[in-house]
């Protein structure tokens, strides 16, 4: 069984998407393009250009929206763009010719590369429409999965309505996992750490419902240096596990593995993984996305980090997760599969095999 926990169906960047306006969400994909490190490029001449110019920041709100750049979905050629000093420009954070995803199209693509279950993750950027992600899990439930989405932003603030988003994801519309990305909490400015005591009437309510949470995490806020920032966030998703050792939780996307990379090559050190060390967290196997813009397919420079992730965590722990259909801005679906099973699987034994490509997943998801 080839089970890809990292997926997503969603409707174009115009659409509300479960937000309140669909002007609300195109300006969840604004800041999107704005920060991504895909470079952006004039459609005239297609020289390179800076998202930037996407933000209005102020000393109180770095991340305010710059209202006079036209962002905007071009539906002929299917991509978002935006007008700066009279051009037209766009980048490539979604891949091309993609402004929506559906339930059908990435069923498609699981067929062609021979993958059986996907698992549908959430993110605010994408859309928080919980009817339409029950209804993608609907049209292929012995294929799907999905996340529940849930507004961050509330979850120290009124407590009480995230912890009824959550249990209505589950127990009525029948998700089978949590997704929790702190940064949108953090840019909001409810708190400064998702396991600080605002936090708790959530996690002690959303312990008792019984399904995995995942967690994307990035730098802990304030910290000037990258790395050291997401495995001080890593530390305290180790002491939120501790204090709730029976929910099973999982980071996804893996490490932030451009910030690894030094002179051509990823930096690893033992002390990195520690925080994986005697507990049950897991971790995504999600490289192509992440740097196939650095390295070339077969990601041989990636060897070491997955050898090293199998030392210290274990396949048993591990999971393999694409991003798609974010991926195909550098690789194949089959692409994502052969890096790890015919250019790392010499490093695997057919057990681990097994395992990180599905086994794992499979039993987190209790298909």
């Amino acid at each position: 069984m080839i089970v890809d926990c990292h997926v997503y169906c969603f409707t174009a960047p115009d659409t509300a998407a479960g937000h309140a306006t669909e002007p609300e969400h195109l300006g969840y994909w604004q800041t999107g393009y704005a920060l991504h490190h895909q470079p952006a490029y004039r459609l005239r001449d297609r020289r390179p250009t800076n998202s930037r110019v996407l933000l209005d920041p102020t000393p109180g709100e770095p991340l305010r929206l710059a209202g006079d750049r036209q962002f905007r979905v071009d539906r002929a050629s299917n991509r978002l763009v935006w007008t700066h000093e009279g051009e037209d420009c766009t980048k490539q954070f979604l891949p091309p010719n993609v402004i929506e995803y559906s339930a059908g199209a990435i069923i498609a693509e699981m067929d062609y590369a021979g993958v059986d279950w996907g698992l549908i993750h959430v993110d605010a950027t994408l859309g928080k429409d919980s009817a339409y992600l029950a209804s993608c899990v609907g049209a292929y439930p012995d294929r799907l999965r999905s996340m529940a989405p849930i507004d961050e932003r509330r979850i120290s603030a009124d407590p009480d309505a995230a912890i009824g988003q959550a249990h209505d994801a589950v127990r009525v519309h029948g998700f089978h996992a949590l997704k929790i990305i702190p940064a949108y909490a953090y840019r909001a400015g409810r708190s400064l750490s998702f396991d600080d005591d605002s936090w708790r009437p959530f996690w002690d309510a959303v312990a008792q419902l019984g399904v995995p949470i995942f967690f994307t995490l990035g730098p802990s806020p304030g910290s000037s240096d990258p790395r050291r920032g997401f495995e001080q966030e890593l530390w305290t998703l180790r002491r939120w596990h501790d204090r709730y050792p029976d929910v099973v939780a999982s980071v996804t996307h893996g490490y932030p593995w451009r910030d690894y990379i030094e002179d051509g090559r990823l930096a690893l050190s033992d002390g990195m993984w520690a925080p994986f060390r005697d507990c049950r967290l897991s971790l995504e196997v999600c490289m192509p996305v992440r740097i196939g813009d650095l390295f070339d397919f077969p990601y041989l420079e990636c060897r070491p980090a997955v050898e090293a992730m199998l030392m210290h965590i274990g396949a048993d722990r591990l999971l393999w997760g694409t991003d798609m259909p974010f991926q195909n801005r550098f690789c194949t679906y089959r692409q994502s599969r052969q890096f790890l099973e015919k250019y790392c699987g010499d490093l695997l034994s057919a057990d681990d095999l097994r395992k990180l490509m599905g086994g794992t997943a499979a039993g987190i998801l209790r298909i």
